[in-house]
C-alpha cells in the first residue's frame, strides 16, 4: 500500500491509498473553493447522559446528484470532483459538510473504489484488503488527535437507510466522547467481570455462539454469527477470533483472511431477499475500543474490549422495512419480526445460490 496526503483547494486534508508503490498523486484541486466553515458543536443531555451533535450547516449539503456530478468520482477534464485526479484505488478525504469538527471531533469520507456503479460486495479481496489497511491507518492516525476519544468506521448502503450519494463510500467518525452504545458495552463487561471474578464476557458471548446454531460463516480466524438478542431482522456480528481491542491489533493472518469472509457475507446479504432486489440495504459498523481513559468503567482496560464488526439490513422481507416506530424510538426497547435461528439459517442457504 502507498499513502499519499495532498489538500483539497478549500484546507482540507485527502488522502491517496493506491496499491502501487509506484503510483504518482500529484493532481490539483481545481476548483475555486473557499475554506469550510462549520457550526458543529456537540452538547450533552443532563437527563439520558449522551451526547448529541448539533451541525446546521448539513442542511446544505449534496443530496442525490445524478451520477454525471457525483463528486466521489474521479475529476475527468473540466468535471470536477472532490477527487483532483482522473482515476484512484481508494481515498479518504475531510467531509465537506461534516457532523464532527474541530473541538467535536472530525468527520472522514472513505471512497472504496472509483467504480461509481460498483459496491464493497464488488471489489475484488485486494481491494477489500486496502480498503482494510486505510480503517486502520486512519484509526491510528486520528486517535492521536486530541480531541478524539473513539474512532468510528462505518458504511451506510442504500437510499432507504438514508445515503444521500450513490457511490460505493463509507465514513469514519471521530468522536470527543465515548459514544453512548460503546459505553453501555463496557458496563456490561465490567459487572460480568466482577461478578464471574474475571471472566470476559465478549469471550463468553464468543464462545456460547460458537456452539450454537446461529454461526453463519466460520474460518480459521474469524466468525460471523446472528446474535441470540438479535435486534434487526437480519443481522450479523462478524469477530476475529483472537481478541483485540481495534483495527490495529488484528495480526497478519487475521488481515490476509477478512476480504473472503467480508465479501461472502456481503454477498449474501444481496442474496437473501432473492433476485428482484438483490441490493440489499445495510449499515455495516465497526465497533472499536475508545482511546480515551475509562475509568467509569472500574476494572476494565482497553484490551478487554473485543473489536467486531456488526452488519444489519432494515429489510425485513421482500418489499417491506423495518422502521422504528414507538417501543424502539420511544423506549429503545426493539421488537424482531424475525427469529434469529431462522435469520441465520436463511443466510447460510444463500451460500450456494
Amino acid at each position: 500500500m502507498k499513502k499519499t496526503s495532498t489538500r483539497l483547494a478549500d484546507g482540507r486534508e485527502l488522502i491517496y491509498y493506491d496499491l502501487r508503490d509506484d503510483t504518482v498523486r500529484d493532481a490539483v484541486d481545481r476548483r475555486p473553493l473557499e475554506r469550510t466553515v462549520t457550526t458543529s458543536e456537540v452538547r450533552r443531555d443532563p437527563l439520558l447522559g449522551d451526547s448529541v451533535a448539533i451541525a446546521s450547516h448539513r442542511q446544505g449539503r449534496t443530496y442525490h446528484p445524478p451520477a454525471d456530478e457525483c463528486p466521489l468520482c474521479p475529476s475527468q477534464g473540466e468535471r470536477l470532483s472532490e477527487i483532483p485526479d482522473s482515476s484512484y484505488d481508494a481515498v479518504v478525504f475531510e467531509n465537506r459538510f461534516p457532523s464532527l469538527a474541530g473541538d467535536s471531533g472530525r468527520c472522514e469520507v472513505v471512497c472504496f473504489t472509483s467504480d461509481h456503479n460498483s459496491s464493497f460486495a464488488d471489489l475484488t479481496e485486494e481491494q477489500a484488503r486496502l480498503v482494510l489497511d486505510a480503517w486502520t491507518d486512519r484509526t491510528s492516525e486520528l486517535s492521536h488527535l486530541p480531541s478524539v476519544e473513539q474512532v468510528f468506521c462505518f458504511e451506510n448502503r442504500g437510499a432507504e437507510i438514508g445515503v444521500t450519494l450513490g457511490h460505493p463510500h463509507g465514513q469514519i467518525y471521530a468522536y470527543p466522547f465515548t459514544t453512548p452504545r460503546t459505553a453501555l458495552m463496557l458496563r456490561s463487561l465490567a459487572a460480568h467481570k466482577e461478578a464471574t471474578g474475571g471472566e470476559n464476557l465478549f469471550d463468553a458471548v464468543l464462545e456460547r455462539e460458537l456452539a450454537d446454531e446461529r454461526v453463519v460463516l466460520e474460518t480459521e480466524h474469524w466468525v460471523a454469527f446472528v446474535p441470540y438478542a438479535a435486534h434487526w431482522p437480519y443481522e450479523v456480528h462478524l469477530y476475529p477470533k483472537r481478541r483485540v481491542p481495534d483495527l490495529l491489533g488484528l495480526d497478519e493472518d487475521a488481515r490476509t483472511e477478512f476480504p473472503q469472509v467480508y465479501l461472502e457475507l456481503l454477498r449474501r446479504f444481496d442474496r437473501i431477499f432473492g433476485e428482484s432486489e438483490s441490493s440489499t440495504p445495510y449499515i455495516a459498523a465497526w465497533h472499536q475500543a475508545p482511546f480515551g481513559q475509562l475509568e467509569e468503567f472500574e476494572g476494565v482496560h482497553r484490551d478487554d474490549f473485543a473489536l467486531h464488526l456488526e452488519l444489519f439490513t432494515i429489510r425485513r422481507t421482500s418489499g417491506k422495512l423495518k422502521f422504528l416506530a414507538g417501543s424502539e424510538s420511544g423506549m429503545n426497547v426493539f421488537i424482531n419480526d424475525i427469529r434469529p435461528e431462522s435469520a441465520a439459517q436463511r443466510l447460510r442457504e444463500v451460500a450456494s445460490s
